[in-house]
């Protein structure tokens, strides 16, 4: 099989949980530093997936990777080379098959509950859990691109996830784990410092370690579902 190629656009914002579920699962899988430089691929013909990490950029900055980045998650969609997004990466899926990134009306930033519709599209993706508790990090938002489904809302952020075919973008952080948590949490004050007063969507780094590993292991179980979705795909 050909490799899963994920893009790393921070150092911070590595792979996470997704990595332990792909070798656990024997699928190969490479890493493009982003961040330190590595070129984006022209063609995504040499891995049978593209993952996308988050970072603190925006979509809408000019830097140099961010329209290869585009044009090669347009030219995976047209080949039928399934992407997967997550936060920053959900919201370049969404820029390049033609919708828009823009400020969220609030940061969402620690631990919130995602509902997911009772539809069959969402259905196909979630199986049968309509709720769930996610990670959150992030100040902007992405509309759904058409011919997507939103297929998951949350209180602050009504696109919270969307899905193209074999294709899905996540605006939360499903690829969490507890050592992640614990290295973010150490960048808070740069999040909020911004913030004229305390927003219910922002919790603190105590609230957000709070019951890390319990919160870690049920993420987990819905990440390790969506991933097998996406798998199947995998070409």
């Amino acid at each position: 099989m050909k490799p899963v190629a994920i893009f790393r656009h921070s150092p911070s914002e590595g792979p996470g949980y997704l990595a332990t579920y792909l070798d656990e699962r024997s699928v190969p899988w490479t890493l493009l530093k982003i961040d330190e430089g590595s070129a984006v691929p022209e063609d995504p013909g040499s891995f049978s997936g593209l993952v996308f990490m988050g970072g603190p950029m925006s979509v809408n900055d000019d830097l140099p990777w961010i329209a290869p980045e585009l044009e090669l998650i347009r030219h995976a969609v047209r080949d039928g080379i399934p992407v997967l997004g997550h936060c920053l990466g959900a919201q370049l899926m969404s820029k390049a098959l033609g919708g828009t990134v823009s400020r969220n009306p609030v940061k969402e930033i620690g631990w919130g509950a995602i509902s997911v519709p009772p539809d069959p599209v969402a259905r196909d993706w979630f199986g049968e859990c309509s709720t769930f508790v996610s990670f959150h990090w992030h100040g902007e938002t992405f509309t759904i691109p058409p011919g997507a489904q939103r297929i998951a809302s949350s209180e602050h952020c009504v696109n919270q996830a969307f899905a193209l075919g074999k294709h899905l973008g996540m605006q939360c952080h499903v690829e969490m784990t507890a050592e992640l948590v614990r290295g973010w949490c150490k960048d808070w004050h740069k999040e909020v410092s911004s913030l004229a007063v305390h927003a219910a969507s922002v919790q603190t780094p105590e609230e957000m370690q709070r019951d890390l590993d319990a919160h870690i292991r049920a993420l987990n179980r819905v990440a390790a579902s969506l991933y097998d979705r996406w798998i199947e795909g995998l070409v």
